[in-house]
């Protein structure tokens, strides 16, 4: 496997990217002017690394784009959804919006409820040339057999019984999960990064739209955890991170994970 990360501004190093290389992309962006990111959330231009992203995306790969809306005057600016819009413009199916909810909130509002969410967007270029769905929410009705009373409603609004084959089959333990996915922000005492997001979350949409072997980028790397993702999951990796702080974090991380997993094969 392949782990590289440069530290440079992504729009100058995905220059070097070969068209239709990458199988899958997770990564987040700033969001509007909550983090200054050491100054450099003012290098960060939208437009362009889209752009990029596109060209250097395999068809059928996958863009996670993980973002949250700052709140101006009074207003969410909608900066998430006109980013999501502009890949659709670009040629991006928004295969799914998913919700990654946090168990807590960091700014309880005194105005509106508390927000504790942010979204994901799954952007495909053209269909998803690789989906494992994960299967592990537990269904309430496991073991159970779907029954001949059971009736399925019709875009007109009338009901139709199911067919022969679905009747009787035993539900199974475990179902797909919900496109909201619960997950804890990180929240680890020291922290030099202001915005790092759950391995866990990372990993499971590596393992949700890519296969071991695949090229994963993270083009606004941070403190490397999509990095240590793809160590963990056998995925090669290309990042970016402009701040060099942040960048010997995640050089540090990347290497501590390699470690790790070869002194497990051992």
């Amino acid at each position: 496997m392949s782990y590289e990360i440069f530290n440079e501004n992504c729009l100058e190093g995905m220059k070097g990217l070969a068209d239709d290389l990458v199988d899958l992309t997770v990564t987040s962006p700033p969001y509007d002017n909550l983090r200054t990111y050491n100054g450099h959330v003012k290098d960060f231009r939208f437009e362009p690394l889209a752009q990029e992203l596109w060209r250097v995306t395999k068809r059928g790969g996958i863009v996670v784009w993980i973002v949250n809306d700052a709140t101006i005057n009074g207003s969410e600016t909608g900066t998430s959804f006109r980013q999501a819009l502009y890949f659709k413009d670009l040629g991006f199916n928004l295969h799914d919006t998913m919700i990654w909810q946090r168990a807590g909130c960091t700014a309880p509002e005194s105005n509106r409820y508390y927000p504790n969410f942010e979204y994901m967007f799954v952007l495909s270029k053209g269909a998803p040339k690789t989906v494992h769905l994960l299967k592990d929410r537990k269904n309430l009705s496991a073991g159970s057999k779907k029954s001949e009373h059971a009736t399925l409603r019709l875009a007109d609004g009338t009901f139709r019984k199911p067919s022969k084959n679905w009747i009787g089959v035993e539900t199974s333990e475990y179902g797909v999960r919900f496109n909201i996915w619960r997950q804890p922000q990180y929240t680890a005492r020291g922290k030099v990064h202001p915005a790092t997001f759950p391995l866990k979350l990372v990993e499971d949409h590596i393992k949700s739209w890519s296969n071991a072997g695949d090229t994963i980028l993270d083009p606004l790397a941070g403190s490397g955890t999509t990095a240590v993702a793809c160590v963990n999951l056998a995925r090669n990796f290309i990042g970016f991170e402009i701040s060099a702080e942040y960048y010997d974090i995640a050089r540090e991380r990347i290497d501590k994970a390699i470690a790790l997993k070869e002194q497990s094969l051992f």
